[in-house]
């Protein structure tokens, strides 16, 4: 992946002109002239035929290339943190001492550019072949369609390659967010940084493509998540297992090879494995829990691998804090705990002049954000949470970080609500404890952030109320709200009085999500109307004991593809009128215990799917079963349908005969 290396390469030195200045003034020629040098290298298949096992100059050329830059990039990484540790005078020596490194570095790879062949051979099938056979165990039945995805992969631009093996070898195992994906690549340095651009759209756009040409897919019944599809999963371990700068394992026990820069530990057992000094990724995700003595090899790992990026650490309960030593990774870019004992974040924290993704979710109790956060300039996502998704407290000065696009999981209370105000910046905002103290000035605030794209408020809940907590948890003066033009996604968890008025008019929104609204009308009144809603989840949002025509009515929900109603009141739902629900893909009815019968016109919604029941009663799965259940003929067309019964029905599904 020679190629990929000198693509990314460029970008890594063009990104630290913009936000190294300070240091690298005085080398600013010697790296534009690499960067000149690297552009020299142009466009080539010699990583491709590297991969492929050739035995010709070209790929032997190639590989040359790739070590030399590796070692580039490392020194370039390694002269960052020695300088910001010392004095001027120092410093000044240091920066000389670079330069003459950068111009040497600029010789060397002059001089192997000049023995790259001048013309490469095309690639055979027959190599293609035999490096599926190789390196991808398959039947031959599936070699045809292996071969096919590799030609397919080695017609993929350079960053759209590495993305590719990113989303197989860290995120393979479990789901995660396209979201959360769009921030690892652009952690990991798979978008070129532009003044004036947003990194995530330009990731988004890679995501995209990827997904279009049918490399990555949307889960249909987990909204915003992602697979890598089988055959490009197992393809792209072949090609991992034929590089050494990749590698993806369930052994935590596995020694990490000195050429590995990308680590992904899934499954993990008990620890963290020791790792080498030029580790720039590492994910570790526990099967159940990691051991109290991981602790102690994290606080080694973070020791040795000081040109660390990514640092991904799930299923941690033994991890109390976060050690010191995390404070020296200045190049650290994510970081992301989830569930984990942290109870505050070490003030060195501030030293991460580079981190762009900080996720601390399900921590422990009473969570702080220590003031040491204000400090990065760079930050771009913050997101948080204590234990059961409660809030965090941060400290007043939040609004100086000027580039930060999500804030998630705070209080409003204390003064934070008017900061918010002047975070004009921010695309995703989520909110817990909304209470009467804070609300008005916390809605005022909102209404200014022209570029919010995601808005989740949570009202202040009673305490001891076990799963009635909501129950008298009414939110304040939100009649009084006008949401932001743009918004796409809005959560509203707490009681309503009645249903905002300003909802039917939010022209962008694709996502509402209603959590134990408790309403008495029908919220469907206002919300069909909606011309761009594609999901719909209704968790208690209405507490009536019937639902007819009335609430799915032909041309309303124009564009719904995805519906969630969670109801212990309801009991009857008699029709919905044929042609209503044009685009609907999905129904999850959940929690529905009184529910004795689907709706009349449900056989008329051939767009359907999947159906989904949950803790439903088993009255209702008998009249729908396919083994002569009289209701089968309202869901016979769907192609899966999955159910669980409140008392005795086990997990099952049907699919048509």
């Amino acid at each position: 992946m020679a190629a990929s290396f000198v693509t990314l390469f460029q970008w890594r030195l063009n990104s630290m002109l913009l936000h190294e200045n300070e240091i690298l003034l005085g080398v600013k020629d010697q790296i534009k002239s690499l960067i000149s040098q690297l552009d020299a290298a142009g466009s080539f298949t010699g990583d491709v035929g590297m991969i492929l096992g050739r035995e010709s100059g070209h790929g032997s050329w190639a590989s040359e290339l790739r070590g030399m830059l590796r070692q580039a990039e490392d020194f370039v990484d390694d002269f960052v943190i020695r300088a910001y540790g010392q004095t001027e005078k120092d410093r000044k020596d240091s920066i000389a001492e670079f330069g003459k490194e950068l111009q040497n570095f600029n010789s060397r790879i002059s001089e192997i550019l000049n023995r790259r062949p001048p013309v490469e051979a095309p690639l055979m099938l027959e190599e293609i072949q035999r490096f599926v056979r190789s390196n991808i165990p398959s039947s031959e039945d599936k070699e045809t369609d292996l071969v096919t995805c590799m030609l397919n992969y080695i017609n993929l631009p350079y960053d759209l390659k590495l993305s590719l093996l990113f989303c197989c070898a860290f995120l393979r195992r479990h789901y995660q967010s396209i979201d959360g994906l769009v921030r690892v690549l652009v952690a990991a340095g798979l978008v070129q940084e532009k003044p004036g651009e947003l990194m995530e759209d330009k990731a988004q756009e890679n995501i995209d493509k990827l997904i279009s040409l049918g490399m990555i897919e949307e889960l249909e019944n987990l909204w915003d998540r992602f697979k890598v599809p089988s055959p490009y999963c197992e393809l792209s371990l072949g090609v991992m297992k034929a590089e050494d700068f990749f590698m993806s394992t369930a052994n935590s026990d596995i020694m990490v090879p000195p050429t590995a820069r990308h680590v992904s530990i899934y499954d993990a057992d008990n620890t963290i494995p020791n790792t080498n000094s030029f580790l720039h990724s590492l994910f570790v995700s526990a099967n159940y829990y990691l051991s109290e003595a991981s602790s102690d090899c994290l606080r080694n790992v973070l020791h040795n691998s000081k040109l660390l990026r990514l640092l991904d650490l799930k299923n941690t309960p033994s991890l109390k804090s976060l050690p010191d030593e995390g404070g020296k990774l200045v190049h650290l870019r994510y970081l992301r705990v989830w569930y984990s004992n942290i109870t505050k974040l070490p003030e060195s924290i501030s030293n991460l002049r580079n981190l762009q993704t900080l996720d601390i979710r399900w921590s422990g109790h009473e969570f702080e954000l220590s003031n040491g956060v204000q400090n990065l300039a760079q930050l771009r996502h913050l997101k948080m949470s204590g234990p059961n998704s409660g809030q965090v407290r941060v400290p007043q000065g939040i609004s100086r970080l000027g580039n930060l696009q999500t804030l998630e999981g705070i209080y409003a209370g204390s003064g934070i609500a008017k900061e918010l105000g002047v975070m004009t910046q921010l695309r995703s905002l989520k909110v817990s404890c909304v209470s009467d103290d804070h609300a008005d000035e916390l809605y005022f605030s909102v209404m200014k952030l022209s570029m919010l794209r995601k808005l989740s408020l949570t009202v202040e809940r009673e305490r001891g109320r076990g799963s009635y907590k909501y129950e008298n948890s009414f939110f304040p003066c939100l009649e009084s709200f006008l949401p932001p033009p743009l918004l796409q996604t809005l959560k509203l968890v707490g009681r309503l009085i009645e249903m905002p008025l300003w909802l039917g008019s939010m022209e962008n929104l694709t996502k509402l999500y209603m959590l134990y609204s408790h309403l008495s009308e029908n919220p469907t009144t206002i919300l069909q109307f909606l011309p761009n809603l594609k999901y719909l989840k209704m968790y208690k949002a209405y507490k009536g004991r019937r639902m007819d025509k009335e609430f799915f009515r032909v041309g309303g929900f124009p564009k719904l593809e995805y519906l969630y109603i969670c109801s212990r009141n309801l009991v009857e739902w008699t029709e919905i009128e044929e042609g209503a629900l044009p685009c609907l893909k999905q129904l999850s009815i959940c929690y529905c215990m009184e529910l004795m019968l689907l709706p009349e016109g449900l056989q008329h919604v051939t767009t359907l799917q999947i159906l989904d029941m949950w803790c439903v009663h088993e009255d209702l799965i008998r009249r729908l079963s396919p083994n002569g259940g009289p209701e089968n003929y309202k869901i016979k067309h769907i192609p899966l349908v999955k159910y669980l019964g409140h008392i005795s029905s086990g997990l099952g599904r049907w699919t048509p005969q």
